[in-house]
């Protein structure tokens, strides 16, 4: 036991200076050091241009290159230490190197977790390789870290130098070498001074996405407040309407009943009536042609006397005593009763026409996706759009690359193109609409313009209606003049009562959900208009100029 515990402590005397590991192949140099065959070639490779060798450890040089030969007893001693060190037992598995981990650079076979990372050697080290390394290094200034495996990040492409200062002017960390160099007159700071600098910007920035995410969490458990809301006034709705439904339809059932005992009671009364009638008229003509029978026979009798005397008995005239006091009701019929069942059933549709045809959802609206204040919000979804000139009326003169639209005197000398509008001075742009989209534009002159979207669609010859933007079903329109603003759509025009303030128009359009809104732009977004509808087209953004105006589209970042 002895013996084991001075080889213990004795063995740090046996590991490499470069790779902290015990010796392989070793080879003592001229001052006495020992290192790795394969170590102090690599460091002395690196000197061959300079004809110069040195002692990693102890700086001495040699001129010309050591011969090097292997030392055979320090190789059997550290073969001897290799079988009987102590920490040939199997570390604990949490000391492994997983996933995620960064592995010790040093450690041959399975690698162990490391827990420092030195920038002076660029390397990881394990608690064992990290001791090592702290004796070896003593005294030295080794700049150390918490374990990273991102050293080579850290050190410059150009130089091999570890990268301490940033320079301000082209925003890029750099080492000592590039200072003097390609960033010579820079503002530079070092990279701790950034550092403070930066993390102030990141905790603004921090604090803003944490107000933020307040601000989406409050409008989701509003949303989902709503929604509930929503879900238990449906509900109640539903069952409610059932319920009155149900005894709508029982009430009507009672009185359907009612009225065909009516209908029957009154059809027996009236029948009861006519059959007394029938068989009284009946037993009258049956007594009638009887009696004419018998006066039939008399008036053969060739007897006087006979004829005589029957004739006293036989035909004596019928009075109106003798026949019965019958009364016939008019012709029996229940047309008005169905005329008044069907005046019922047209007087219930035309009130549940009016009643249920008006209802709206208006008062339980949620919007799914609400639409930002912050004009910065909007321009996360901004679209870069050009002016089509196959589509610009001929008094219209494009510009800046046909993001200017500006009315013209003179005629332009386009080309004729069916898509082209040859009355009203219009222009449509190259690029489509189908999903959220921003823009802005602003305007100029003594006249008005009108800021439109359309359908493709859209007709562009003559001058009808179904050419004019905000005329029509295929389009919608903000007429902006000096001193109003008004929407049109489908030949509809709606004054808006906002006073123009600003030269600037925004517009956002969310195709999926529907919406189309136009925003005064200056220090703050104020709503000038919005649409609710079903987009069912992609839509084309455009413009009519009127005469000593003109457009322009601006870019996303003004």
């Amino acid at each position: 036991m002895e013996e084991e515990a001075s080889i213990s402590v004795g063995q740090d005397q046996f590991v490499c200076p470069v790779c902290l590991d015990l010796l392989k192949d070793p080879v003592t140099i001229p001052c006495g050091h020992s290192y790795c065959m394969g170590c102090i070639k690599d460091c002395w490779d690196q000197d061959d241009q300079k004809g110069v060798y040195s002692c990693p450890q102890c700086r001495v040089t040699f001129t010309p290159r050591p011969g090097l030969c292997k030392n055979a007893m320090l190789a059997e001693v550290v073969e001897e230490l290799k079988k009987t060190r102590l920490q040939a037992a199997d570390p604990p598995a949490h000391c492994y190197a997983g996933p995620g981990d960064v592995e010790c650079g040093v450690c041959t076979g399975t690698k162990l977790k490391a827990i420092k990372s030195c920038l002076v050697c660029l390397d990881s080290y394990c608690q064992t390789h990290f001791e090592q390394h702290e004796k070896l290094f003593k005294g030295k200034r080794h700049k150390v870290t918490d374990a990273t495996g991102r050293l080579q990040e850290k050190i410059c492409s150009l130089h091999e130098k570890l990268l301490e200062v940033f320079c301000r002017t082209d925003q890029q960390c750099v080492c000592l070498l590039c200072v003097m160099d390609d960033h010579r007159g820079h503002e530079t700071v070092s990279a701790a001074a950034e550092r403070t600098e930066k993390q102030k910007k990141l905790g603004e920035i921090q604090r803003k996405i944490r107000q933020r995410i307040q601000e989406r969490e409050k409008e989701v458990q509003e949303l989902r407040q709503a929604v509930e809301s929503l879900r238990h006034s449906a509900q109640a709705a539903v069952e409610d309407s059932e319920r009155i439904f149900t005894e709508l339809i029982r009430s009507i059932e009672r009185r359907c009943r009612e009225v065909i005992e009516l209908i029957r009671g009154q059809a027996k009364t009236e029948l009861s009536q006519a059959e007394g009638v029938l068989e009284r008229l009946e037993q009258e003509i049956s007594d009638l042609r009887r009696r004419d029978a018998e006066l039939e026979q008399l008036s053969h009798i060739e007897d006087h006397i006979h004829f005589l005397q029957g004739f006293s008995s036989l035909c004596s005239p019928p009075g109106s005593e003798d026949l019965p006091s019958i009364t016939v009701s008019p012709r029996l019929s229940f047309e008005d009763v169905g005329k008044s069942v069907s005046q019922l059933r047209e007087r219930l549709g035309d009130f549940c026409k009016e009643e249920f045809g008006g209802l709206s959802m208006k008062n339980t609206e949620i919007a799914l996706f609400p639409e930002s204040k912050i004009r910065e919000e909007f321009l996360q979804d901004s679209c870069d759009l050009t002016l089509d000139p196959n589509t610009a009326h001929k008094h219209l003169c494009l510009s800046e690359g046909n993001r200017v639209v500006t009315w013209s005197k003179t005629v332009q000398s386009y080309p004729d193109h069916p898509e082209r509008f040859d009355y009203w001075r219009q222009v449509l742009c190259r690029e489509s609409v189908s999903e959220r989209c921003y823009w802005e534009t602003e305007w100029r002159g003594d006249n008005a313009i009108s800021i439109s979207v359309s359908y493709k669609d859209i007709g562009r010859k003559g001058r009808g209606n179904e050419c004019w933007f905000g005329h029509n079903d295929q389009s919608w329109s903000l007429y902006c003049s000096l001193s109003s603003y008004s929407f049109r759509h489908n030949n509809e025009e709606t004054n808006l009562p906002i006073v123009p303030s600003s030269s600037r128009i925004g517009v956002y359009v969310d195709h999926r959900a529907g919406t189309l809104s136009f925003y005064s732009v200056s220090d703050t977004m104020t709503l000038l208009h919005r649409v609710h509808t079903t987009f069912t087209q992609p839509l084309y953004p455009g413009f009519y100029v009127h005469r000593g105006s003109k457009v322009r589209l601006c870019h996303n970042n003004k």
